[in-house]
């Protein structure tokens, strides 16, 4: 009992240290104002039946402000662009065969700037475990789709979506992981098919 006793104030002692030394501390508190930025992974996909049920592999980055109003809760508002791609399937050249020219794996590509407010919930003692949540808009500023008939736009210039996930804050990097969710149907042609954003992001940056 003695020796179990003495095990468990070293571990304690030293997750105590650790934590010290990774800026995961009870006591500490984040500096009301912060900026940062971060740069990642994004896959993603359309979803909707005219489009393959793959995602594909692409980036973004944003650049955030955070106003921690107590060591539990902070707001932190946002900027960034993303890119996100698809590929047709047949179905789509059968719908709307008076604008596709057909074939196989048709790519699409779309670039974002997108605009959200994420909500911060520090997880447990430490100011560095923050789950997020909050909207976003996404602002289309270029639409690529392959064989097409039409220079018409087929895609929607605005995009409302949610995201949600969890960052690791340490003083100065940061790094973590969110999955969004679109809300708005972007198909802009009509609606015989809806379409979806939905991504899951890797990201890492530095805080200052």
């Amino acid at each position: 009992m003695k020796n179990s006793i003495i095990l468990l104030l070293l571990f304690v002692s030293a997750t105590a240290f650790s934590q010290r030394s990774l800026g995961f501390y009870e006591y500490e508190v984040d500096n009301f104002f912060r900026v940062g930025f971060n740069v990642g992974l994004n896959i993603n996909k359309i979803q909707g039946k005219s489009l393959r049920d793959d995602y594909s592999y692409n980036y973004g980055f944003r650049g955030f402000m955070q106003f921690n109003f107590s060591r539990k809760f902070g707001v932190q508002p946002e900027v960034g662009y993303s890119q996100g791609s698809a590929e047709q399937s047949n179905d789509y050249s059968d719908i709307w065969d008076d604008i596709s020219l057909g074939g196989d794996q048709v790519k699409v590509k779309l670039d974002y700037l997108k605009f959200g407010t994420m909500i911060n919930y520090n997880v447990g003692v430490t100011t560095r475990i923050k789950l997020q949540f909050g909207p976003q808009w996404g602002m289309l500023l270029h639409e690529k789709v392959d064989s097409l008939k039409t220079a018409q736009e087929i895609f929607k210039k605005g995009d409302f979506s949610l995201a949600g996930g969890i960052m690791f804050q340490l003083p100065t990097v940061h790094f973590g992981a969110r999955i969004e969710q679109g809300l708005t149907n972007i198909n802009a042609i009509d609606d015989r098919d809806k379409w979806k954003n939905q991504s899951f992001q890797l990201f890492a940056g530095l805080t200052f």
